[in-house]
């Protein structure tokens, strides 16, 4: 049993809260801390809908964001390596809804209206957007491993041209900033034919502004182009990121071909390959930091949430109590840049923390300021509390319960494919290349290692640590790496080399250079025959 205060009164703090989870405990502090403050103030009303018991409870969830016939539905199916309920592909806009793809028993379809009042689904707020989303939205529920660990929300293929103009009947923007706010990764996806970032895609990807963290670009159908082309295509996709997400930070992005089909050009296989382990192994690292993720995005909400309160309060001060309102409202209106930088030199409050001046500007204009509630100090000592000291113990929790249990991964489907066996990455390659063959893989080199041996001078069949280090420096590896090599490659730590020793060592050489990393200790298929046997050889530690 996990409790974040000091083991007093059975276990329980001075307020008698006690908690089993990580997210217990964010679920309780966000009702009774934030959630009064949120109220009170309308958060709910300007910035999001109130959170409930299954926003904490879901699983991890990935949106998948991308212009029309950019792979999205075929990703999915990629990662799940079967089909699912629901799912259309072709070159055409053949997705025009929102699909959560989740698990299930029963393999099935929900729509939209019946998905909404589910209360252990985390959708029940996607009500507020009205029938014309609902009707294009649905959940597609299948036992499938990879489910069990990660929820998938396909989307509608963002349009480019003419066909932008066309109104989807719901403000598609806003759905996808509800969205970001809750889930756990976002993926770009871009073909590598259509780089070009529409109107409505720019619009997309400015909704998930806040959610920088969150975000990741894959550049799909990589092996469509040559590698010449896929230098260019690059460029120009990182230039057209550059205008729309406006951080300092490179965003990540993965190269590859997500999908079950041969490689049209091959030259980039291994590239494609480490660039989708990456990927995987980012998406399978969201489990095990689901509550770390939760917990940053309740404390992104408090801030907002403290700031708003401060906005409205100071709104309400400057109101006058009779006559003149609606002037002296035009006025607070348009001098709200100026009253942010009141409030950030009064509170010492970030200027990132405050929200997009001119879309708080148009919503004000619906309210009457004179029924604002006054600052209650109250609820505010009660959030900064709770981000001072509940917060921080809620952080040493999730390391407890990471030490406790073992910590969880996606798997199945295409996660499963490539770990092991001989189709693993980096198989046969690098260090572990000769592995599996009965002969030492160095003996063939050997007799070109031998020439550059047998000119360095040897005494009794060995060379001296000085002969060997200004041959070794001619790979111009620096000195901390090739320290790393003579330990490794000096196996009966006499230092000298003996022509297998030095061989090892040229091995070892070779496959830095080659881009490979080294072993922490020499692996057995790289012992000198000479060794094979000796109980004396003791593996290197770096």
């Amino acid at each position: 049993m996990f409790s974040w205060v000091k083991q007093e009164q059975g276990g329980r703090n001075k307020d008698g809260e006690m908690y089993q989870t990580v997210t217990e405990g964010l679920q309780s502090l966000y009702t009774k801390k934030l959630l009064p403050l949120e109220e009170t103030y309308l958060f709910h009303d300007f910035h999001s809908p109130a959170l409930e018991a299954a926003d904490f409870q879901s699983k991890p969830m990935v949106l998948l964001v991308g212009q029309y016939s950019t792979g999205k539905t075929t990703f999915i199916r990629y990662l799940l390596e079967q089909d699912f309920p629901g799912m259309r592909i072709g070159p055409e806009p053949t997705t025009d809804g929102f699909i959560a793809v989740m698990h299930g028993e029963n393999e099935g379809v929900v729509p939209g209206n019946a998905l909404v009042v589910d209360p252990k689904k985390p959708f029940r707020k996607l009500n507020a957007f009205g029938n014309s989303f609902l009707n294009r939205f649905i959940c597609s529920q299948m036992p499938n491993q990879v489910l069990q660990s990660i929820s998938i929300i396909d989307t509608p293929g963002i349009l480019s041209g003419e066909k932008q103009r066309i109104s989807r009947g719901y403000d598609f923007a806003e759905v996808l900033r509800w969205f970001g706010e809750r889930v756990d990764r976002i993926i770009l996806l871009f073909d590598a034919h259509k780089l070009d970032i529409s109107d409505e895609f720019s619009e997309a990807i400015k909704a998930f502004k806040g959610q920088d963290d969150k975000i990741r670009v894959v550049l799909n159908k990589a092996d469509q182009v040559d590698t010449q082309q896929l230098m260019r295509v690059y460029g120009a996709l990182m230039w057209s990121l550059g205008k729309v997400i406006n951080t300092p930070e490179v965003v990540r992005v993965y190269l590859g071909s997500f999908w079950a089909k041969p490689l049209q050009n091959t030259e980039n296989r291994r590239l494609f390959e480490a660039e989708s382990q990456d990927l995987f192994r980012d998406i399978q690292s969201l489990p095990r930091n689901a509550a770390l993720r939760k917990l940053n995005d309740l404390i992104k909400r408090a801030r907002l949430a403290k700031v708003h309160a401060y906005i409205i309060s100071y709104l309400k001060k400057e109101m006058p109590s009779l006559f003149g309102r609606e002037k002296k409202k035009e006025e607070l209106i348009m001098r709200l840049p100026e009253i942010y930088t009141t409030l950030q030199r009064e509170h010492h409050i970030s200027p990132g923390d405050f929200p997009n001046v001119a879309k708080m500007q148009d919503m004000l204009q619906h309210y009457d300021f004179s029924k604002f509630p006054s600052l209650k100090m109250k609820l505010i000592e009660s959030v900064d509390k709770m981000l001072a000291t509940k917060i921080a113990v809620l952080m040493a929790m999730i390391r407890e319960e990471e030490s406790k249990q073992p910590p969880a991964m996606v798997s199945g489907g295409a996660f499963e494919g490539s770990q092991d066996g001989p189709f693993g990455q980096g198989y046969g390659e690098g260090i572990s290349a000769g592995a599996d063959t009965e002969d030492w893989i160095v003996s063939r080199d050997k007799h070109r290692y031998d020439e550059i041996f047998y000119t360095l001078m040897p005494v009794n069949g060995k060379i001296t640590g000085v002969n060997a280090k200004k041959e070794m420096m001619n790979s111009r590896l620096p000195n901390t790496v090739l320290g790393k090599i003579w330990k490794l490659a000096d196996c009966d730590r006499d230092g000298m080399l003996d022509d297998e020793e030095f061989a090892l060592a040229q091995h070892l050489i070779k496959i830095k250079l080659e881009g490979y990393e080294l072993p922490t200790e020499l692996p057995d298929h790289l012992v000198p025959p000479q060794r094979w046997g000796d109980s004396e050889v003791v593996s290197s530690v770096i």
